[in-house]
């Protein structure tokens, strides 16, 4: 059987390697990797093939950057030539970015079903358009992998069939165990003069955040207060850095002395500030993950989270966009007052099995 697994953007390579990698191991299955060219930085794409061992993709789709809908359309143009040419007998997409509700859509349109890793999980803020996305693919999959208890739920309440939710837990989790041994033994600490536990770690990319001049300029009034206790490491996303441009913001940030811009790190760097950080400060949703496993404090910059599991049960905190606040709840965790938590259930690092069982299991007549 042919399964196509989609991969676009950072997150969708940490979800969707160690399912590829389970699915490689029966012979049943023939997966098929399709690179969509949504993150096409080396150091946010290319670099995660080398890192977490991947085979050079079986298609490169090569759309590039965009506007929301001209991006959306270049992946569905690319995506069903892709599909046409190979044939799937299904498809696999991760996540909540452009590629994901683009790819899902060709796949039910030539009636190939489709699997939606990561499925369930809800802001309830359709001013994200990751909601959007989120949304939409859930509805026209065929199976739904949801991460935790919580999606089911959601799932449930807008009316899908129970025979099409399947518990897995998060597939993000199975790579970080994979891989953190492996992160131990990077330098980046050592080349940044790090010591654990001195410095917050920051990652910013959310339109409410980078797209809007204001909120932009008060989270860096809230660093510059926060810098005369710790380094911050902010290894910047192309596009957030090219926001700062946009708005006259890079003087601002480049004058703050004990805040480093970093071009973006590779995923075993990344692990490791991530593990070592005192806190960090994000509006990623993967990233909230990957904290509450690591027992690191995390401040999330939002209004909401798709991912309230980890504030349910983990080190996650929402924080507006205040530069007040910002700075209290830092100041709270410098103190020793961190919010602690537990691991989800099933976020074991075993989910890509689970995802394998459900594969075997289903009836793979299109529905």
């Amino acid at each position: 059987m042919k399964i196509a697994l989609v991969v676009g953007a950072r997150p969708n390579f940490m979800k969707v390697g160690p399912v590829y990698f389970a699915l490689k191991k029966h012979s049943a299955y023939n997966p098929l990797l399709v690179h969509t060219g949504q993150h096409y930085d080396e150091n946010l794409s290319q670099i995660f093939f080398q890192q977490l061992e991947f085979p050079e993709p079986d298609n490169y789709l090569g759309v590039g950057s965009g506007l929301h809908g001209e991006q959306t359309a270049k992946v569905m143009i690319a995506f069903e030539k892709f599909l046409l040419e190979k044939k799937p007998d299904f498809v696999l997409v991760a996540g909540d970015v452009n590629s994901t509700i683009a790819c899902a859509i060709d796949a039910v349109k030539l009636h190939i079903p489709v699997a939606h890793l990561e499925a369930g999980l809800r802001s309830f803020d359709r001013r994200m358009p990751e909601e959007i996305n989120r949304i939409v693919t859930d509805c026209v999959s065929s199976i739904l992998l949801t991460p935790s208890k919580d999606a089911d739920v959601n799932l449930r309440n807008e009316g899908v069939s129970e025979e099409k939710i399947f518990f897995v837990g998060n597939a993000m989790i199975d790579s970080l165990r994979k891989h953190e041994e492996k992160a131990e033994v990077s330098r980046i600490l050592d080349d940044l003069k790090l010591s654990p536990h001195s410095y917050a770690l920051i990652t910013l990319h959310r339109p409410s955040n980078v797209d809007d001049r204001s909120n932009f300029d008060i989270i860096l009034s809230a660093f510059q207060d926060i810098s005369s206790d710790l380094s911050l490491i902010f290894p910047i996303h192309p596009r957030s850095k090219k926001q700062l441009k946009k708005f006259d913001l890079l003087g601002k940030a480049e004058s703050i002395s004990n805040l480093h811009l970093l071009d973006p790190v590779g995923y075993l760097d990344f692990l490791k500030l991530e593990k070592n950080a005192k806190v960090v400060l994000t509006d990623s949703g993967g990233i909230q993950e990957e904290t509450t496993v690591f027992n690191v404090p995390c401040l999330t910059l939002r209004e909401n989270t798709e991912r309230p599991i980890t504030i349910k049960l983990g080190t996650n905190q929402l924080v507006n966009i205040n530069k007040d606040e910002i700075v209290q709840n830092v100041d709270d965790i410098l103190q020793g007052n961190s919010k602690m938590g537990t691991i989800p259930p099933l976020w074991d690092g075993h989910t890509a099995e689970r995802v394998v069982d459900v594969f075997n299991n289903f009836d793979y007549k299109f529905s």
